[in-house]
């Protein structure tokens, strides 16, 4: 059988067979011929089949191309969203026919972990999640992740299916989806899109109606046209060949029509395709010594820590295999199993490298397909055998096609240890369906990998005591102990600071995590110091005021004696504030803790534990500094609902209280003015002299808290207690005008209007950014940019008086332009510099002074 990329025998596209029954037309680009061919399924909905010829399904293929494909698009994806969006992205790929698909777009994007959808449920691991593929032949999808924090973030996520037709069951899957993990932007990948006009338009309209932002990536594009009653054609014309095939014995019943292909054991011998008589094939194992521990796939997740170990032992595996493969072996097919096809395909491709046969890949499939032995047909054979991985919906059909017929000297099967089974071995499976059509099958069983529970240690009443007692002041921390308590683990002899410009050029390609390392901590110059006591002195009062306000409705609303949670380390000065409120106003000594929480990565499940054990989880309450985009507030709500869906405590409220809430994210705060909170103006001399907090493999372990270190020989600079000090002692001439204010707060409609996210998408396109993760808008956030991150500009808006000294001290520091905006709805923006390496320039063409 020819497998050319685009044309079966003599040159002709093994489309035309349906196509000139049928009248369907493939009609687009130039490339769809050559991606694309035709077949015929039984199935209610849709009786035509787009065959691919890359993708490693049904047809077999070089394996250099099937991931080439899926790679190259991976690529334009990573393009598409630039490094830092790439950094925070997730892919996930459809079973069964875009496994691997999905996995090889994962491997294009570099770092992004990856999952797949299944229909296999197993036992101990929490649904995340799932859909319905309405037109296919087995509907339902499950998300079952290790770690059901894959799916929560802001980042990216990046859809991959074979083909784009209807749109049906991506926009469900994005809904689903959208409901539980929110977030702004997805990106659907495809080989095909093969919309009608009709359907073209609704991405568009359903990325508005959910408010976030759907791009569409493909190899290339057309449409079906149907003329009227094709599916009463299509359904008549398959049983008429299906029954034709099997009463003659699988002999053509339409002479040059071709020949319906059944479940195939031996050819029959006036059977050009499979002309070659032989004894059944020889039947062989090889043990690849998969490493202990490594995912066979992406049913539970796939990160790029995976990838890495894969990667290294890939040759010694393809070299167990090579050896296998008989001598002097031409033609030689790896073979995957349903959704087993990234494994298969990796090793097929090494063995392409190794090897002096023609090497092809293609997998197993639950789809029923009429085969029609015709050069201008998709599907020339097909072998049919039982299911052999004890299924949820029961035995069936399972079929391999384009594998009767098409000379391979051998062929390697490649399944999971669940399909392991005897079914597969038995007279009629798998196994001896291949040996009659090759001389030699080679089985090699990959480990089926079954995580434990990310959660699991929560369900024990022995874990919580294992967990130290948090870090408190003075040996972790310049606070007094009683202040607050740290659910974090010291890494202060640990080196982590690394120059803003390398961490900024890492993270920006993707390869860093913001929470592997730390900025350098800026230094005070003298001058700003002294900058930093006069905007005390001037805001005291009115931070004082925010603070009386958020408590108060705290205390109202959520919990007379509530239990404040900081988030380190903005959140921590303010849950110190907060607590000393109580105690000034009610005399209550309310506990109060920090805990990490690292974008994209979630909160620290093991710090909720030790919560959950000692306080009852309804009365706790998570405090911040400021909103900025509204991310952490995101974060958190998706982290809270992960952690009770992994057997996490339940009752935790992800409601954050902030002091001041600019961008309109949440609905408890002190206020909603955006104005400078000096604790902002500085790193960790102003909140405890601890640093941001650190999540990193090597580090912190799966029992561990989140890590940071304590500056203590920053101690000379340090003024964290003088800023409370500060703040706390105008408690007594705020108080009446905190009462007022609560009164007309707790009346008024504190719905999150969410204005700040689309004011930073429009600065965004305005400033040619196209990136939203490089908008921090917001005082507090701007000061962030100027002190971590490599700025481009600053925006500010026009009469912005001293709440600004600072920024445009720093700014002037670092040589960043300050720009003055007229309808800025943030006091100032603050734009991390687009596409940073060191000695960039920016979207005008200017370097950047660093």
């Amino acid at each position: 059988m020819n497998n050319a990329v685009n044309n079966g025998d003599d040159g002709i596209w093994s489309g035309t067979w349906v196509a000139e029954r049928l009248g369907v037309e493939l009609v687009g680009d130039d490339a769809l011929t050559g991606l694309l061919g035709l077949a015929l399924r039984r199935n209610p909905k849709r009786a035509h089949l787009l065959v691919s010829n890359v993708l490693g399904k049904h047809v077999p293929q070089s394996p250099s191309v099937v991931h080439g494909h899926g790679f190259a698009l991976g690529r334009r994806v990573r393009e598409l969203l630039g490094a830092e969006e790439t950094a925070e992205a997730v892919v996930l790929g459809y079973a069964e026919t875009a496994t691997g698909l999905g996995h090889s777009v994962a491997d294009g994007l570099g770092t992004a972990p990856y999952l797949h959808s299944t229909r296999r449920p197993v036992a101990g691991v929490a649904q995340a999640g799932g859909f319905e593929e309405s037109h296919s032949h087995a509907t339902s999808h499950l998300l079952l992740p290790e770690d059901p924090a894959l799916l929560v973030g802001d980042g990216p996520l990046v859809l991959v299916d074979d083909e784009f037709s209807t749109g049906n069951t991506v926009l469900s899957t994005i809904r689903a989806l959208h409901e539980r993990y929110p977030r702004r932007r997805y990106v659907v990948v495809a080989l095909v899109d093969m919309r009608s006009a009709a359907d073209a338009g609704r991405l568009d309209d359903f990325a508005r109606e959910i408010g976030a932002r759907v791009d569409l990536v493909t190899t290339a594009s057309g449409t079906v046209r149907l003329p009227a009653g094709v599916l009463e054609k299509g359904q008549e014309l398959v049983a008429r060949y299906e029954a034709a095939g099997v009463a003659s014995g699988n002999r053509s019943a339409a002479g040059a029509q071709g020949t319906a292909r059944q479940a195939t054991t031996d050819p029959h011998p006036d059977d050009d395709r499979a002309r070659r008589t032989q004894p059944p094939g020889r039947m062989s194992r090889v043990d690849l010594f998969w490493p202990r521990g490594l995912p066979d796939g992406g049913r539970h997740g796939f990160t790029p820590k995976h990838r890495a170990r894969l990667e290294t032992a890939l040759p010694a595996m393809t070299a167990r295999l090579a050896e296998a493969i008989p001598e002097g072996a031409a033609r030689v097919l790896v073979l995957g199993f349903e959704e087993l096809m990234y494994a298969p395909l990796r090793l097929a491709r090494e063995l392409e490298q190794v090897v002096a046969a023609e090497v092809r890949y293609s997998t197993t499939t639950r789809s029923p397909v009429l085969a029609v032995d015709d050069p201008g047909y998709a599907i020339r054979s097909r072998i049919v055998f039982p299911a052999h991985d004890d299924p949820a919906d029961g035995p069936g059909e399972r079929y391999a096609y384009n594998v009767a017929g098409s000379g391979f000297d051998a062929v390697v099967a490649v399944v999971d240890s669940v399909a392991d089974t005897r079914e597969l071995h038995a007279p009629g499976g798998l196994l001896s369906q291949l040996a009659a059509h090759t001389p030699h099958v080679v089985l090699a069983v990959v480990p089926s990998y079954v995580p434990e529970p990310l959660y699991a240690a929560a369900l024990s009443e022995e874990r919580p005591a294992m967990l130290p007692e948090p870090l408190r002041g003075p040996a972790f921390s310049s606070y007094p102990p009683e202040e607050v308590g740290w659910l974090l683990q010291d890494l202060s002899d640990v080196t982590l600071e690394a120059p803003t410009e390398e961490r900024e050029e890492a993270i920006q390609s993707g390869g860093a995590h913001y929470a592997e390392s730390l900025p350098v901590e800026y230094q005070p110059s003298e001058q700003y110091q002294e900058l930093f006591h006069a905007a005390l002195e001037t805001s005291a009062a009115r931070i004082a005021q925010a603070v009386g306000v958020v408590t108060e409705t705290v205390i109202a609303e959520r919990s007379p004696r509530p239990v404040l949670v900081s988030l380190a380390r903005a959140g921590t000065p303010v849950g110190v504030l907060m607590r000393r409120w109580a105690q000034f106003r009610h005399g209550l000594d309310l506990p109060h803790y920090a805990v990490s929480i690292v974008r994209g990565r979630g909160i620290d499940a093991n710090a909720l534990r030790w919560l959950a054990a000692h306080h009852d989880p309804r009365d706790v309450v998570f405090v911040d500094g400021w909103t900025g985009k509204g991310a952490i507030t995101r974060e958190l709500a998706a982290a809270i609902e992960e952690f009770e869906a992994g057997g996490g405590a339940a009752g935790f409220d992800a409601e954050i209280a902030v002091l001041a809430d600019p961008g309109s994210c949440v609905r408890t705060y002190g206020t909603r003015d955006d104005f400078l909170i000096p604790s902002a103006c500085l790193n960790s001399t102003v909140s405890g002299l601890i640093s941001r907090t650190v999540l990193r493999a090597d580090l912190v372990g799966p029992n561990d808290f989140h890590g940071a270190k304590f500056y203590r020989e920053l101690a000379g600079t340090d003024v964290s207690v003088a800023f409370l000090d500060a703040v706390a002692a105008r408690y007594p001439e705020v108080a009446d005008a905190v009462g007022g204010a609560v009164k007309e707060l707790l009346a008024s409609d504190r719905t999150p209007s969410w204005e700040g996210w689309r004011a930073v998408e429009r600065i965004s396109e305005e400033y040619g950014i196209h990136d939203v993760n490089l908008v921090k808008p917001g005082v507090g956030e701007t000061t962030r940019v100027l002190l971590r991150r490599v700025p481009w500009k600053i925006l500010a808006r026009a009469g912005a008086g001293a709440d600004l000294d600072h920024v445009r001290l720093l700014a002037g520091q670092r040589g960043v332009p300050v720009e003055e905006v007229g309808d800025l709805p943030y006091t100032c923006v603050g734009l991390i510099h687009p596409q940073f390496t060191r000695g960039a320039t920016g979207a005008d063409g200017k370097a950047v002074a660093v």
